[in-house]
C-alpha cells in the first residue's frame, strides 16, 4: 500500500513540471505539435528505458497486453489523443498556473466514471473532496468575476480533464499488464494521433532544439509519470490513485509562478484554498480492514 501511494505521488511530481514547461515551449511549437511531441517522447523513451533495463537483467515477468485488453487499449490511446490537444489549446489562452490547478477536476472525472462505468466504491469523504475540488474549478475558470464571463482557455483544459477522466479508468483495466509496455503503446498511439491531426490542420515541427526538449519533456512527464501512475493503480485502483495524484496541480501552479514570476490574484488565492482543502479530504487514507 505505502509502496502504491509512493509510486501516485512520485507521478504526481513528475508530471507537475509539464504545465509550466509546456507553457514555454508553446511560444514556439503549435499546441497540437506540441501534443504529439509530448507523447511521442514518452513513447521513445521508455521504449529505451525498457531496452535498458532488459539487458541489465532487471525487467522481471510482467502480463503482456492481449487481444481481451484491446477495447481498453484502444479507449486509451483514442482519449490520450483528444486529451493533450485540448490542454495544449487550453495552456495557449490561460496561465500556466491557472491550468496547472483546473487539472485537478481530473479527479472529479476520474472518481465519477470509475462509479458509474466500473461501479468502484467511493467514500463519502472523497465525495466531500470531489465537491470542493468542483466548486474551486469553478472560481478558476470565471475570467472577470464581475460579469462572470468564462475563460475559453480553462473550458479546453477542463475538457482535457474529462478525457483522462475516462482514460484513466480505461487504463486501470490494464494496470495488471506490464507498465512499460501499457507506456509505450499509449505514447506512440497517442502521438501518431496527434501527430496525423497536426499535420493535417497545416502544424509544422520547431526548431531542433525545440522539438528535442518538447520530446525530453515528454519522456520525463508524460513516460516516467503514467509509468508509476499505472504501477501504482494496481492497489490503490483509479479513484484512489487519482486522489494522490492531487499534488501535482499545486506543484504546478508553485513551478509556474517561479517560472514566469507571476503574483497570484485573490481569486487565484481563493480557488486555491478551496482546491486545498479538496485534496485533503480527497487524499484521506481509507481504514483497511485488519490494519
Amino acid at each position: 500500500m505505502k509502496k502504491d501511494v509512493g509510486r501516485a505521488i512520485l507521478a504526481a511530481a513528475l508530471y507537475a513540471v509539464s504545465t509550466p514547461f509546456s507553457k514555454v515551449l508553446l511560444a514556439d511549437v503549435p499546441p497540437m505539435m506540441m501534443a504529439a511531441l509530448l507523447y511521442l517522447g514518452a513513447g521513445g523513451g521508455m521504449l529505451l528505458f525498457g531496452v535498458i533495463r532488459g539487458k541489465a537483467g532487471r525487467g522481471g515477468k510482467e502480463g503482456r497486453l492481449t487481444r481481451r485488453e484491446l477495447p481498453y487499449t484502444v479507449g486509451m490511446v483514442a482519449l490520450d489523443i483528444a486529451a493533450p490537444i485540448f490542454l495544449m489549446l487550453g495552456l495557449s489562452m490561460t496561465t500556466a498556473a491557472n491550468a496547472s490547478l483546473l487539472n485537478n477536476f481530473e479527479i472529479v472525472a476520474t472518481t465519477a466514471v470509475a462509479l458509474a462505468v466500473f461501479h468502484e466504491p467511493v467514500s463519502g469523504r472523497l465525495w466531500a473532496g470531489v465537491a470542493c475540488i468542483t466548486f474551486s474549478c469553478m472560481l478558476l475558470s470565471v475570467e472577470d468575476a464581475a460579469s462572470f464571463a468564462f475563460s475559453p482557455g480553462s473550458l479546453f483544459v477542463l475538457l482535457a480533464c474529462v478525457c483522462w477522466g475516462f482514460e484513466n479508468n480505461c487504463t486501470r483495466k490494464l494496470s495488471e499488464k506490464d507498465p512499460l509496455q501499457v507506456v509505450v503503446v499509449k505514447g506512440f498511439g497517442s502521438g501518431a494521433g496527434s501527430l496525423a491531426i497536426a499535420l493535417a490542420a497545416g502544424e509544422r515541427l520547431a526548431a531542433l532544439r525545440l522539438t528535442l526538449a518538447a520530446l525530453v519533456l515528454g519522456f520525463v512527464a508524460y513516460g516516467l509519470s503514467i509509468f508509476f501512475y499505472v504501477a501504482a493503480q494496481r492497489g490503490l485502483g483509479a479513484a484512489r490513485t487519482s486522489a494522490y495524484y492531487a499534488v501535482s496541480p499545486f506543484i504546478g501552479a508553485a513551478v509556474s509562478f517561479l517560472v514566469f514570476r507571476q503574483r497570484p490574484s485573490p481569486l487565484f488565492l481563493a480557488a486555491l484554498a478551496v482546491m486545498a482543502a479538496g485534496a485533503v479530504l480527497a487524499t484521506e487514507p481509507r481504514r483497511e480492514s485488519g490494519a
